[in-house]
């Protein structure tokens, strides 16, 4: 019976013993959280693409167009729905792009000038080509506009893709392409600032330095509490939605100065953690619950305090964020705003429109000549090597991957058109176009490559030293 006892209580503790077995990298957790969010955000995308093609669609329209008022007294922010989701959920998201870009400046691929130069130049060449493709094919009228809608990648997406066809893609290519599409989204952050502005209003722009200020002070001073960086940066969006800049980009700002340097080091952290855990142990009485034990409960407090210390803020908020930006303010964007009526019957017409067909030639093709082109003459020239285990080819499938540009590319799709709902709904409906070419053909190529083999790399290691 005592054996019997012994089995039960094994198979009834192995799922919880399961959760610690395995170490995930801060990585191969963000790869994870990409690709499930990638998933959630394709279905949304779905159902906001049948709603608008439905009989359901004024109801659809009509709510996301729905005026919603926050305020008190006099002072009352009124918007619609759409804009408040754009304006404001959306700066959550510019949030976390702004802790990712940071972060792999200071500890990522792009913390080595020799590591980042790669991704930044194959980054460059996949904004600027596809850019003056655009302008190109669209020089000048109502369209002109959305030269930067093919520049963008998106990461969830793309990300997805590639985990998706497992081991047929070297690890490295993904590092990468997360490193590429982070320097992208640098890129997108800098052209929004700096090419979709309303009219600039100098008052509000003082009360952005003030408030931006003040959150470098915070920095400074050590103050690591994520809840007065969020009052002030509140200020700060505020700011920047009067000042004319898009307020979005009060995310990324914000972002820039939280703590990057944790409070204990590794070995202060390990002996504490230590002696914590020698008094967890000495207080542990059998058959008595955690909920009970009054000084074990007291001890993990403590633990995860000096977790928390440990661990640097923007490390902290990174992590945390990666779940409700993924899997709730993204998918809400996509539902909101990739509700594109298609008229099946015109849709040959619709393809060739000058917008339209510049986004898929911007973002298939352009994106492919811009990263392979600039990869390629960069090794070439010596000035970068490709990642272990990656050879040119499966970069031309990153490059093609690449030219899914879904979430960026709507957002400065809404930028760059307001007011022409024409021009809009030719934008959005060549970038879903788009994205779907270039997800099926990188794939495909993806596929179709083989792996890298070791006399490759002996060639490579003998143009190395050559």
């Amino acid at each position: 019976m005592a054996s019997e006892k012994s089995n039960t209580n094994v198979s009834y503790e192995a799922p919880w013993e399961r959760a610690f077995d395995k170490v995930r990298t801060p990585f191969e957790d963000f790869i994870h959280n990409q690709t499930s969010s990638g998933i959630v955000l394709m279905m949304a995308t779905i159902v906001a693409l049948v709603l608008a093609n439905s009989s359901y669609a004024d109801s659809y329209h009509h709510f996301i167009e729905t005026t919603v008022s926050i305020g008190f007294g006099d002072f009352v922010l009124e918007k619609s729905l759409h804009h408040w989701i754009n304006d404001g959920l959306m700066a959550l998201f510019f949030f976390l792009v702004g802790l990712e870009i940071k972060s792999e400046i200071l500890v990522g691929e792009l913390s080595s000038m020799r590591n980042a130069m790669l991704p930044i130049l194959a980054a460059i060449g996949g904004m600027a080509i596809p850019a003056l493709l655009y302008i190109m094919l669209v020089p000048e009228g109502e369209g002109a506009a959305g030269w930067a809608i093919p520049m963008a990648t998106d990461i969830a997406f793309a990300v997805g893709v590639l985990v998706l066809l497992g081991k047929r893609v070297p690890a490295s290519l993904m590092m990468f392409l997360v490193a590429l599409a982070i320097v992208d989204d640098l890129g997108a952050v800098i052209v929004i600032a700096l090419f979709y502005t309303d009219t600039i209003s100098i008052p509000a722009l003082i009360l952005v330095g003030v408030s931006f200020a003040i959150l470098v002070s915070f920095n400074l001073f050590g103050l690591r509490r994520p809840l007065p960086y969020f009052l002030i940066g509140g200020i700060l969006w505020f700011a920047m939605l009067k000042s004319g800049v898009h307020a979005t980009l009060a995310g990324v700002l914000v972002a820039l100065t939280i703590p990057a340097m944790p409070k204990y080091n590794a070995t202060v952290f390990a002996d504490y953690m230590s002696g914590l855990l020698d008094k967890f142990r000495s207080a542990h009485r059998d058959g008595v619950s955690i909920m009970r034990n009054f000084k074990q409960r007291s001890v993990l407090q403590t633990m995860e305090n000096g977790i928390h210390k440990v661990e640097t803020p923007l490390q902290r908020l990174e992590h945390s964020l990666h779940i409700p930006v993924g899997f709730f303010i993204i998918p809400v964007f996509a539902l909101v705003n990739a509700g594109i009526p298609i008229d099946f019957a015109a849709l040959d017409q619709i393809v060739v429109h000058p917008v339209t067909l510049s986004i898929i030639v911007g973002l298939v093709g352009g994106k492919f000549l811009g990263i392979f082109g600039f990869v390629f003459l960069a090794v070439k020239l010596g000035w970068a090597k490709l990642p272990t285990g990656v050879a040119l080819r499966h970069v031309a499938g990153a490059a093609l991957l690449a030219g899914i540009g879904f979430t960026m590319a709507i957002f400065i799709a809404e930028l760059a058109f307001v007011g022409q709902a024409e021009a809009l709904l030719m934008a959005k409906t060549g970038v879903l176009i788009a994205s779907l070419l270039a997800g099926i053909i990188g794939s495909v190529w993806l596929l179709m490559c083989k792996p890298v083999e070791l006399s490759d790399l002996v060639v490579d290691n003998n143009n190395e030293k050559s």
